[in-house]
């Protein structure tokens, strides 16, 4: 954001709900939508808020956030780490003159004792960076940092999206763990996640992407049932669309996964097209994502002879993703749990049928099996081949299924709707904020009593069961002896990091019901219980807070794809 920008107020023209246009700070640790989920929600989130008539500044760090160009109330803050996991050198060690500050130095400390410090450490920067500017935001968004610096006063209300505790990943991760090390490992790189439960209980207002994550936040993060509200995402049903004019391919099948990530179950895929091709042997499998070479997924493809049948593409763009989906028979969401499912949205709103888990919140976007999908339970590949070989064999029911599924994500999930609900939830927190009226921290119950909502079955050992302008806090200081934790801002006038030069995947943002479970009330508050409040970490001291600096305006370089569209792990980011 420009230096004009930043203090030109708000706007007097109202937005889209008539109110007055909100000055939004919406924070993400990892941005890029080309390494995950959370990425993909900031880059549609933030250009939906900005078309209701809203100021959105995007602050993330590396591998930083794709904004759509544009739109004159949309901008990115660069807050950079010392990037430790990028490609093509994760895990380095910055030479002495990166260092900048205290929080540089715990960066390098946790990764070198195997622990993942990103969202503790950027949590402690965007404290200092919106300290500094208080009073220049309505509300501020965290997109599940989920980290100490957080906590306490920011500057404004705070309203955080938790899309599913990282815990489930934790638990699913180590139950393919093999060996007392790797689960050592995982349970190190997981260490997090304890911050992440101690910071979850103290929020005022958490938004979630559906009732089944919200009922999984209450249950393994011990937020109170009545913080938590949900207001699901979609997808981009302009360019997610129906295109007669692309042929379709007999006998493909499309998913989108990362390998080496036992959560989104494509070694069941795998398994199941083995099985597929005794029925139809032209069945072949596009996975949106990087080939493994070794893991799982790999020793599957090797083991039943698939290397002609299964193949890998990444880096590709937006246009050429939708025309892949477009041009398979069935599209396919083999995951063992998911927070949500972008790629289940965005293959109903092609028009493509869908075979689906029913884990985690897919049945909620998925819908009932045999209406708008077919279900079946996760990390069951004989299900699975069952569904899918009915599919390629059945033009009728695959007509209806995608006919029906597009008409489902239309009625639900579209990313001008999650504008508007979150938008719903500003106000409320900000109204809370200046009445005094949010309730005092507590912990809550392990599950709620309210009928319909979605909690999960996840299986206890699937895996081995078979934009506007850019401003950067960046640099050092060029004065020796300078205190280097006092940043310039660099300002970026465009965000033509092209969005639309190669597509967001989710590695992510993605239970064990076929029907899709209804969402709770967001009235309806728990009552008292769990842990006591020992976990509750008190907020850091604000000891580095610093003036920010003079703006420069230069151009952003246009984004690349070379890490894949699907990460097989944080570190190819």
């Amino acid at each position: 954001m420009t230096a004009e920008a930043s203090q030109a107020g708000p706007s007097k023209d109202p937005a889209a709900d008539g109110e007055r246009p909100l000055r939004i700070a919406l924070l993400t640790y990892k941005g890029n939508p080309f390494c995950g989920g959370q990425g993909v929600y900031v880059r549609h989130l933030s250009r939906e808020l900005a078309r209701l008539g809203h100021r959105v500044e995007v602050i993330g760090s590396q591998p930083y956030p794709v904004l759509d160009p544009g739109y004159d109330g949309l901008s990115l803050t660069e807050l950079p780490s010392l990037d430790l996991y990028r490609s093509p050198d994760p895990f380095r060690t910055p030479r002495r003159d990166e260092f900048r500050d205290w929080i540089d130095a715990l960066e390098v400390a946790t990764m070198w004792t195997g622990g993942f410090p990103e969202p503790l450490t950027f949590s402690l920067r965007a404290r200092r960076h919106l300290r500094a500017r208080s009073g220049e935001f309505d509300v501020i968004h965290d997109n599940q940092t989920l980290g100490y610096g957080l906590l306490g006063d920011v500057g404004a209300p705070l309203v955080t999206t938790i899309h599913h505790p990282i815990t489930v990943d934790r638990q699913l991760e180590l139950d393919a763990a093999e060996g007392w090390q790797q689960r050592l490992s995982k349970r190190r790189w997981y260490s997090f996640t304890r911050m992440q439960k101690r910071v979850a209980r103290r929020l005022p207002s958490v938004l979630t992407v559906s009732g089944t994550s919200r009922q999984e936040i209450v249950d393994q993060l011990g937020v109170r049932d009545d913080r938590i509200h949900v207001v699901h995402i979609g997808a981009d049903t302009d360019q997610f669309s129906p295109d007669p004019s692309v042929p379709v391919v007999p006998d493909r099948i499309v998913t989108t996964s990362s390998a080496d990530v036992p959560l989104k179950g494509l070694v069941f895929l795998v398994e199941a097209l083995a099985k597929v091709r005794t029925e139809h042997p032209g069945a072949h499998v596009v996975v949106v994502g990087k080939r493994p070479t070794e893991g799982p997924v790999a020793a599957a493809i090797e083991r039943y002879g698939l290397e002609g049948a299964v193949d890998f593409v990444k880096g590709i763009s937006d246009a050429e993703l939708v025309d892949l989906v477009r041009s398979a028979e069935v599209a396919c969401v083999p995951s063992l749990y998911e927070g949500f499912s972008l790629p289940a949205a965005e293959a109903m709103a092609t028009g493509t049928p869908l075979v689906a888990t029913t884990g985690g919140a897919i049945p909620e976007v998925a819908g009932r099996d045999g209406e708008t999908c077919l279900a079946v339970p996760p990390g069951d590949s004989g299900a699975l081949a069952v569904a899918l070989s009915r599919l390629l064999g059945d033009p009728d029911l695959r007509a209806r299924l995608g006919a029906a599924g597009r008409e489902r994500v239309l009625a639900r999930f579209t990313w001008a709707r999650a504008a508007e609900g979150t938008v719903t939830r500003y106000r409320e927190a900000m109204a809370d904020a200046t009445t005094g009226t949010t309730p005092a921290p507590t912990t809550a119950p392990s599950r709620s009593a309210v009928p319909g909502d979605g909690h999960s079955t996840v299986p206890a050992n699937p895996a081995k069961g078979s934009a506007g302008s850019v401003t950067s806090e960046h640099g050092r200081s060029a004065v020796p002896g300078q205190d280097r934790s006092a940043v310039p801002a660099r300002s970026v006038a465009d965000p033509s990091r092209s969005a639309a030069s190669a597509h967001p995947r989710s590695a992510d943002p993605d239970h064990g019901r076929s029907a899709a479970p209804a969402s709770r009330p967001a009235d309806v508050v728990a009552g008292e219980g769990g842990e006591a409040g020992a976990d509750a970490a008190p907020a850091p001291s604000n000891n580095a807070v610093s003036a920010l600096g003079s703006s420069k305006t230069t151009a952003p370089a246009a984004p690349t794809s070379d890490t894949g569209v699907y990460p097989e792990s944080r570190a190819t980011c």
